[in-house]
């Protein structure tokens, strides 16, 4: 009996599995639709002559990115690590992200650009053909958003799934415009909304950039200092007295790693206390990788009489 449960529990872990294998699909499949569409979307913006669709296109862009990073990063949670390459791979990802950051922002003051200038003097715009395609590009966003909201709940698809929100709405001022223009012949609404839009792409590029310039200038992981790493060892880690020249930083959105030097009293077991002292930095500061130095020289507390070497 305990072994046909035994056989179940194993094919129930297989089954999760092929879950995992199900989200990288969702990714892919939103990330073609929307890149796809976002195609179709700009060539629409130039044909009706709408900023404000080009300015969704140019969002869909952000997010087509997005949604590449979020692709690979559930491909590469699937390879065994190997020491060679592990950090690369995640460098990769932060490195992408940054650059995906730096373009938007180029894309937001070409559109601020182009709006002022068509505010200035109002070009014609088709509203019927920019109404179509605007209304078009919510479905798609709808239809990515809901493969991604079914998909496991880890960070990559959370910000996937986000980014697809944030397109919604920039359909959403794109057919508020077309809406306009039908109604009232005011093309001008379209340059205004292609404002709003530009400030959408803003604020996910700006967010994009920071996050990954932090990253890449090996900045502190969020929620990790020295000093508290260093106080909870010394407080939590029997053995260990001193624990200096900590240094802690992040490969990619995810990976935390650190450095440490730890002086451990006289008759400490060196091995335990390194093995404490890993899982301790595992478990509270979600740090997988950790290089301990453990120092040669006694606790300052026993070393009344003078060392020989």
């Amino acid at each position: 009996m305990s072994a046909h449960h035994h056989d179940h529990s194993h094919a129930h872990s297989h089954g999760h599995h092929a879950h995992g294998m199900g989200n990288e699909k969702r990714v892919m499949l939103a990330m073609w639709l929307t890149g796809g569409f976002m195609v179709l979307e700009a060539v629409g913006g130039i044909v009706s002559g709408s900023l404000a669709l080009l300015a969704d296109a140019g969002h869909m862009l952000t997010d087509t990115g997005a949604l590449m990073l979020a692709f690979v990063a559930t491909r590469l949670a699937r390879r065994p690590a190997d020491e060679a390459r592990s950090y690369g791979y995640a460098r990769a990802e932060v490195l992408a992200a940054f650059a995906n950051g730096i373009v938007m922002i180029g894309v937001v003051l070409w559109i601020a650009v182009e709006a002022v200038g068509r505010i200035m003097e109002p070009s014609p715009v088709m509203g019927a053909p920019m109404l179509v395609i605007a209304v078009a590009g919510l479905i798609v966003n709808i239809v990515a958003f809901k493969l991604l909201h079914g998909g496991e709940n880890n960070l990559n698809m959370r910000g996937a799934a986000l980014h697809v929100m944030g397109d919604m709405l920039g359909s959403v001022a794109a057919i508020a415009a077309a809406g306009i223009i039908i109604a009232t012949g005011y093309t001008i609404a379209d340059p205004i909304l292609s404002v709003l839009v530009a400030l959408l792409i803003l604020k996910s590029a700006v967010g994009i950039t920071k996050e990954s310039a932090h990253i890449l200038m090996e900045g502190t992981p969020e929620g990790i200092d020295g000093e508290a790493i260093a106080e909870d060892l010394m407080g939590n880690v029997p053995g260990v007295c001193n624990v200096h020249h900590v240094h802690a930083w992040s490969l990619g959105s995810t990976r935390a790693v650190a450095t440490l030097h730890a002086q451990l009293e006289t008759n400490t077991d060196s091995a335990t206390a390194l093995a404490k002292i890993k899982a301790r930095l595992a478990d509270k500061f979600a740090i997988g990788h950790a290089t301990v130095q453990i120092e040669e020289e006694e606790c300052p507390d026993h070393a009344e009489a003078p060392h020989q070497h």
